[in-house]
Formats: structure tokens, C-alpha cells, sequence
């Protein structure tokens, strides 16, 4: 602890520090986002990385361990868009869709936000799927994501059917994986990085879909 000329103890301000690791973090998750989805995961080096984000490697390990922990700290970033401590579904716009009373504006919201976040993170996403079958700690990670996946979806299924306006007799099961398999990251590339759609047609694609396959015309 300093101290002032005249003696006393001056409080030490730790914001600085906390800005400076924040600001560190974010230039490393930025740097590995980069590599992995220019060189694919099993290419790009924890040294690699902290070369891009002008920091050493000790410190990369430091802050996150192992490589496959960082890459799933890279997707939590990029599917939310930032660094926030607030799950997916804690977020205003998932409040959005549960407050709205009408389904097939759910679903709409629904079909935009899955969009963007598609958007954001399906190159990441691919590069994991396609590194999954080489590394065990790939494999793991991308098993943990596509868990994470069906549970969103499972939670969506069960408050759409319990709305009571979808189409008689559908259970969340069935629910559950119409949506799993419109916003999988196989249909996006199919329609969007090899069919060239922009981020419109999808959500109009992903909307009618959705209202197609779970609702009454």
C-alpha cells in the first residue's frame, strides 16, 4: 500500500487492474475466435494466440487453461455478443419472446434472434464440429454444446406447448426437435454460406418453417 508526503496510507484503487485484465481478455478470446475459425482448432496454437493478442502464453494458460477451454469460453462470448455474465436466456430479448402472447410472433423473435446469433457463431461452430472426430477434448466439448443446444430447446418446446396454441397433439418432444434441427449450425451453412442467402431470407425461411411445422394453417 502507498503512501501520500504526508505519510498516510493512500487506498489502493484495483479499477485500473480490473480494466486492464477485462481489456487482456478480450484481446485473447478475440485472437483465438480469429485463428480458430481461419485455421481450424487443431492448427491454432495457445501460442498462436498469444502471439495475436500481444500477451505471453503463460498468461493465456493462466487466465484459461487448457485449449478447449478457451475455445468454449470463445463460443459463450460469440453466441451472447459479449462478455456478460448473463445467460441466453436470462437476456431481454428471450423475456420478449415469453411475455408475447401471440405464437406466431414467438416464433418470429424467436427466428431473428437465432439469426443473429447464427450469424455470429456458425464458422466457429463448424470449425469445432469438423475438429471433433481428431481430439478427444474437441469431441468432449462439442458433445457439451450440442447438450447445451437441446436443453434451450427443450425449455422453448415446453413453453410453446404449454401456450396451448400450437398444433393439437404436438409434445414437446417432437417440438423440441423441429427447432433443434431448423437452428442447426448444418442448416445454416447449407443455406447461408453455400447458398449465399443473407441473414433476411433465413430468419423469413427459419419463420415460416417454424409456423409451418408447429402450427394449424
Amino acid at each position: 500500500m502507498g503512501e501520500d508526503v504526508k505519510g498516510q496510507a493512500r487506498p489502493y484503487d484495483v479499477s485500473g487492474r480490473r480494466r486492464k485484465a477485462r481489456a487482456t481478455r478480450r484481446a485473447v478470446l478475440a485472437a483465438a475466435r480469429e485463428l480458430v475459425e481461419e485455421r481450424g482448432f487443431a492448427a491454432t496454437t495457445i501460442a498462436d494466440v498469444a502471439d495475436r493478442a500481444g500477451v505471453s502464453p503463460e498468461t493465456v494458460y493462466k487466465g484459461f487453461g487448457t485449449k478447449a477451454s478457451l475455445v468454449k469460453e470463445v463460443f459463450d462470448v460469440t453466441v451472447a455478443g459479449d462478455d456478460q455474465t448473463v445467460a441466453v436466456a436470462d437476456r431481454p430479448e428471450t423475456q420478449r419472446i415469453r411475455d408475447e402472447p401471440d405464437v406466431r410472433v414467438k416464433l418470429r423473435l424467436y427466428a431473428e434472434g437465432a439469426a443473429v446469433r447464427a450469424e455470429r457463431s456458425a464458422r466457429l461452430q463448424l470449425a469445432l464440429r469438423n475438429a471433433a472426430p481428431s481430439s478427444s477434448g474437441i469431441a468432449e466439448l462439442w458433445a457439451t454444446l450440442q447438450a447445451e443446444r437441446l436443453m434451450g430447446m427443450t425449455m422453448l418446446a415446453r413453453h410453446l406447448v404449454g401456450t396451448g396454441q400450437l398444433r393439437v397433439g404436438l409434445e414437446v418432444d417432437h417440438v423440441r426437435d423441429v427447432l433443434w434441427t431448423g437452428i442447426s449450425v448444418e442448416v445454416y451453412d447449407l443455406l447461408v454460406f453455400q447458398r449465399g442467402w443473407d441473414r433476411d431470407a433465413y430468419t423469413d425461411w427459419l419463420t415460416r418453417m417454424l409456423t409451418a411445422s408447429l402450427l394449424d394453417r
